[in-house]
């Protein structure tokens, strides 16, 4: 059994940063991708960032040089550094994991951004 814990979420001022965290744990062999993605009210789940094995990242464009996508293989663990945040990147977020083959979600956790 697998689970992934997501922690770091909050309420911030724009401008701001957050540093959310995934963990993965259980029965682990090997793990392939590691994203993000968010999704607004009203507004379809979207793909943030994404770290495929090995050291390239990819993003969306209306975070690229704002947010930082990073993996610790050896906590099955995956981040995202989020700088200059903006309103606009108000939404509950989820971490995604590919495990065994095999993608797991994070339970979502809120980031508002808001004055």
């Amino acid at each position: 059994q697998v689970q992934l814990v997501e922690s770091g979420g909050g309420l911030v001022q724009p401008g701001g940063s957050l540093r959310l965290s995934c963990a993965a744990s259980g029965s682990i062999f090997s793990i392939y991708n590691m994203g993000w993605y968010r999704q607004s009210p009203g507004k379809q789940r979207e793909w943030v960032a994404s770290m495929p094995s090995g050291s390239s990242t990819n993003y969306v464009d209306s975070v690229k040089g704002r947010f930082t996508i990073s993996r610790d293989n050896a906590k099955n663990t995956v981040y995202l550094q989020m700088n200059s945040l903006k309103p606009e990147d108000t939404a509950v977020y989820y971490c995604k994991i590919v495990i065994d083959g095999r993608a797991y979600w994070g339970q979502g956790i809120q980031v508002t951004v808001s004055s």
